[in-house]
């Protein structure tokens, strides 16, 4: 690493809101915006948290990026369901395949799979889905109908997730469009954006190199923290990958805490003034994830159980200052008690920038404190 350099919490903060397209918003597609993110979680309203880094948009983008394969639907970070592009997402799923739960005795006596069969299970899985995609009772009939696998077909008729999720990391498959109200499973070879998945330590400094871009400035922990606790990577592994990247981080201080961003982002970061912009984000978001909830630059202390039971976000200055709720065409913010105002035209902006993300008026907008 280079010779440390020393900014604000609140400097830091604009910076990364500037790298996560939410000031200035960006003008980027919405599998860019995707990718600029590594990954968003498909529990949160992905739409809005991509128009909402949009200039201009339109709606169901992210619907027909699906479509047409631009963005992937797949099992990801922390076993959720998460929005990838399939050119990097590849990474992140080797980095998660990289624990191999299946070899493990538990599972292996569960599933009555040993090592030794998962590879013409693979293959069972592959050859099925090939034509079409299948439910997942549709993908356990045609799968179960090989006399080898026949005693998995009431898993898969009643308990398949955990059984998918392990095929999905492994890149054989990836939600499909919902049928009737159910999720289906296609291959993701017939994907001509795939891009597979790259060796493990590739994938590593990949996704380190890719979070620091976005979430940064970081720390070692914040990585073990999206990549350990996320994927399971592995605390070694990443304390390895991020010891060979050495000389593509540099050091910085924010506010007396030691961090480090990738070194070529050090002159546009140390050019980054403060800002008091406001964002109402969907709940889940990834400027909250992405870092963790437990982050006190972003979250308080005191609010973190709001917002990890889903409540739709107030950040103002890149601090989560509030919550939000729609009703209609009537909006309510509501700021916690001990947090600092923003201005009513950062306010104003900041509602504005919500209603052409939503597509809707909001005709009327009451604030109020939380005690």
């Amino acid at each position: 690493m280079t010779d440390e350099v020393r900014v604000t919490r609140p400097q830091a903060l604009a910076w990364r809101l500037g790298r996560q397209l939410l000031e200035p918003v960006g003008t980027s597609p919405a599998e860019d915006v995707v990718r600029r993110l590594a990954a968003i979680p498909a529990q949160s309203d992905p739409e809005l948290a991509v128009r909402t880094r949009q200039q201009s948009s339109r709606p169901d983008e992210v619907t027909e990026a699906l479509r047409d394969g631009r963005l992937l639907r797949t099992f990801a970070f922390r076993g959720a369901v998460h929005l990838l592009t399939p050119e990097e997402g590849g990474a992140y799923l080797a980095l998660r395949a990289a624990g191999r739960q299946w070899e493990l005795p538990s599972w292996q006596e569960y599933y009555g799979l040993t090592p030794h069969d998962w590879p013409a299970f693979r293959a069972a899985v592959r050859e099925a889905v090939d034509d079409h995609p299948l439910t997942s009772r549709e993908l356990g009939a045609r799968v179960s109908a090989r006399p080898r696998f026949e005693h998995l077909r009431e898993i898969f008729a009643h308990e398949p997730w955990t059984l998918l999720k392990a095929l999905a990391w492994q890149g054989d498959l990836t939600f499909g469009p919902s049928r009737d109200g159910a999720p289906t499973f296609q291959p993701l070879a017939h994907n001509p954006r795939w891009a597979g998945l790259p060796e493990l330590a590739d994938a590593g400094r990949h996704a380190i190199e890719a979070y620091v871009r976005a979430y940064g400035p970081t720390t070692a922990d914040h990585l073990q923290y999206w990549l350990g606790a996320g994927l399971s990577a592995g605390r070694r592994r990443i304390q390895g990958w991020i010891t060979e990247l050495e000389d593509r981080l540099a050091p910085v201080v924010v506010d007396g805490d030691a961090s480090f961003v990738l070194a070529e982002d050090v002159g546009e970061l140390l050019a980054t003034e403060p800002t008091s912009t406001v964002r109402l984000l969907p709940a889940y978001d990834q400027w909250v994830l992405g870092p963790g909830t437990a982050d006190p630059m972003v979250v308080p202390p005191a609010q973190r159980a709001l917002v990890s039971r889903g409540a739709n976000l107030v950040v103002a200055g890149g601090v989560v200052a509030g919550t939000w709720e729609v009703r209609r065409d009537h909006l309510t913010v509501t700021f916690f008690g001990d947090s600092r105002r923003p201005s009513s035209d950062a306010l104003d902006e900041g509602t504005a920038r919500l209603g052409a993300s939503l597509a809707r008026p909001l005709d009327t907008v009451t604030v109020t404190p939380r005690p």
